[in-house]
């Protein structure tokens, strides 16, 4: 989150339903997350849990410097009693865990696997998340021992860093130090994909945060994020999310209408 419009949208006063708990975990920037009464200062690495119902929210401090992060909605149901248990007796809605930015890969293999259309990888992702919560409510401390990880982890800020800007896959290579080809090896197996196919993915996540947090018309968009025209970024982001960007825009503002969300407090 960069964009004044998309910074508001993010910095929202908000709640979610009965037997709704959401997980934010911050990777970069500076600032401070609001969960009930409770303000915590933004760390890189920093794990919240928010329970059902309860009002939070992130605040920025220095707009210069993006916040990236990943969020979970999780919805239990009646059958669920463990994993309710686990989530509103082990994880305190005032708690906080200092996990790591390794944990980047972790939460990007969940989020692919949570959108996927393979029921099994849904499943998977589900139980996963269930196995990294019993650990941390355990407060056993693990981290992924790949040094090789400090390289993807640099490369990936390069890329969140230049969302708007014209990177290509020699730029980032030489800014690593790394050869091209080693650089793509290293990269695909750690995130399962290219790093120019990655970076395009981000592309399309900030558009999805344009499109949901600004009026912003297509066009505009498509000349902010440097595609060569607004077809195709159309094309690309049908490609990516399997709907159009006109129609995303309206859906998700629809379902932002239907959620408790309220102005942040001054």
């Amino acid at each position: 989150m960069k964009e004044e419009t998309e910074i508001q949208w993010h910095s929202r006063l908000h709640s979610h339903g009965e037997n709704e708990f959401e997980l934010h975990y911050f990777i970069q920037g500076s600032g401070s997350f609001l969960n009930d009464k409770t303000r915590f200062s933004l760390e890189p690495g920093t794990l919240y849990l928010t329970n059902p119902e309860v009002r939070h929210s992130i605040i920025v401090q220095d707009d210069t410097t993006p916040i990236s992060y990943y969020a979970v909605l999780l919805k239990t149901e009646d059958r669920d009693r463990e994993f309710h248990r686990l989530l509103t007796i082990d994880l305190k809605s005032n708690r906080t865990y200092g996990v790591g930015t390794n944990y980047r890969f972790f939460f990007e293999e969940i989020r692919e696997k949570g959108l996927s259309g393979n029921r099994a990888l849904r499943q998977s992702a589900v139980h996963q998340l269930i196995s990294f919560l019993y650990v941390l409510s355990g407060e056993e401390d693990f981290h992924f021992a790949d040094s090789r990880n400090s390289h993807i982890e640099k490369a990936l800020r390069i890329m969140q860093n230049n969302i708007t800007n014209d990177l290509d896959l020699e730029d980032i290579a030489e800014r690593l130090d790394l050869s091209k080809s080693y650089f793509i090896r290293l990269f695909q197996q750690k995130m399962k994909t290219t790093p120019m196919k990655y970076f395009m993915k981000l592309k399309i996540e900030a558009a999805g945060a344009m499109l949901t947090s600004t009026d912003r018309p297509l066009l505009t968009i498509a000349q902010d994020l440097n595609f060569y025209s607004e077809f195709h970024f159309s094309r690309v982001f049908k490609q990516y999310t399997g709907t159009a960007p006109s129609v995303y825009r309206k859906q998700y503002l629809q379902l932002a209408g239907r959620q408790n969300v309220q102005p942040p407090e001054s």
